[in-house]
């Protein structure tokens, strides 16, 4: 019975932890591609960085922890 709970709060700690790395993933982006005349040649590199990021929280809100 106590596999049950602590399972619980595992899911629970990663759709957090997903839904946090999401919104910092999708702010990333905004501000890397509102701000590509300040970063020049790496405006490529942060956005792609942040897409990882935004892609990595999605993945782990929609994944299934068993």
């Amino acid at each position: 019975m106590s596999e049950e709970e602590g399972g619980f709060g595992i899911v629970l700690a990663e759709k957090f932890f997903g839904l946090l790395i999401m919104i910092v993933g999708a702010l990333a982006t905004y501000f890397t591609f509102t701000s590509f005349n300040d970063l020049g040649a790496y405006t490529g590199f942060f956005g792609f960085l942040s897409i990882v990021l935004l892609a990595l929280g999605i993945f782990m809100l929609i994944a299934k922890t068993e």
